[in-house]
């Protein structure tokens, strides 16, 4: 295994690429293109069978992962995201996620399905990147973490519900 250590190197990545992996039920990496292992800084045979988690960033809401992870799997829908992941050498490098469930014939979900592109940094920079600051003080504000992520949950869905939008509208309003 690499070093996990955070660097605060940004990777970048050309907006024609495109980051894509499926796992299953699990969130174990079934599939990973090219574009993933570079910027993660990880070969196919490491991330194989990996749990998705391997790439995930401390400066990344835990909250954000359980609205993601709420709507995919209560409501079967995709969703949308800004998420700052960090490769092996403990680089970072930020997306916009579309991430959907994959299902079979009759409706019930077999697995995951996530295509990751170049994030508008004017949004990151006035918008995600403070937000995901204050849901992170939250978060560590508590010395449980699952308080945490509930407290910066709630505060996440209090603002949806202010501005009377679900998460995937305030993401595209902006």
């Amino acid at each position: 295994m690499k070093d996990s250590s955070v660097t605060g190197v940004e990777r970048t990545f050309d907006k024609d690429e495109i980051i894509v992996s499926k796992t299953d039920l699990k969130g174990r990496i079934t599939y990973t293109n090219r574009v993933f292992m570079k910027l993660a800084d990880y070969t196919e045979k490491d991330l194989l069978g990996e749990p998705h988690s391997i790439v995930r960033h401390p400066g990344m809401p835990r909250c954000v992962f359980k609205l993601l992870w709420d709507t995919i799997e209560t409501e079967k829908k995709e969703i949308f995201a800004y998420v700052i992941n960090r490769s092996a050498n403990g680089d970072h490098y930020w997306v916009f996620a579309h991430v959907t469930p994959s299902l079979d014939a009759a409706g019930n979900i077999l697995g995951y399905h996530s295509n990751r592109r170049v994030p508008d940094r004017k949004i990151l920079n006035g918008t995600i990147m403070p937000l995901y600051q204050k849901l992170l003080e939250e978060e560590n504000r508590h010395s449980n973490r699952k308080d945490g992520m509930n407290s910066a949950y709630n505060m996440l869905v209090t603002l949806l519900e202010e501005k009377g939008v679900g998460y995937d509208e305030l993401i595209f309003s902006l």
